[in-house]
């Protein structure tokens, strides 16, 4: 009998396949249109980004990100600089990906999925240092939420 893969293995694997299939810059105007679908930070966490916090400071681009960890599935919220909408996409792409899974299945997720995704060719090696980065901190967070959970 074999597993069947989990909700989040099956969604990442139609994204893989989607950016895959691209063109390198049909990949970005995949991400640009991902970076629409990003909802806008609540009110009660603009404060927070104000001041700094929740930034992802090996990125380039203000990246902010919130994540936890409720009643055993993963929340992100996040805000991206307009300016950069490629990351944007991506950030957005995560939390579309990760929002509702579990944090095994989050945990699980490949580590080279940037490159899966087929990015590496469509943008430069400081956006990319930057995508790893983000990608490094949902997992860490998610590990610690889970962990305190």
């Amino acid at each position: 009998m074999t597993d069947s893969p989990s909700p989040l293995a099956a969604r990442l694997a139609e994204i893989i396949e989607e950016f895959r299939d691209a063109e390198p810059r049909e990949r970005l105007e995949l991400l640009l249109e991902l970076a629409n679908s990003l909802p806008p930070l609540p009110p009660e966490l603009a404060a927070q980004r104000d001041a700094g916090m929740h930034r992802v400071h090996e990125c380039q681009t203000p990246v902010f990100l919130w994540i936890g960890v409720s009643e055993g599935r993963v929340t992100i919220q996040a805000d991206v600089a307009p300016e950069s909408p490629t990351v944007k996409g991506f950030v957005a792409l995560l939390a579309e990906a990760f929002g509702g899974a579990t944090p095994e299945q989050v945990l699980a997720t490949p580590p080279d999925l940037i490159q899966q995704l087929g990015l590496t060719a469509a943008l430069g090696m400081t956006r990319m240092r930057g995508l790893h980065a983000i990608l490094h901190r949902v997992r860490e967070e998610v590990r610690k939420a889970a962990a305190s959970a």
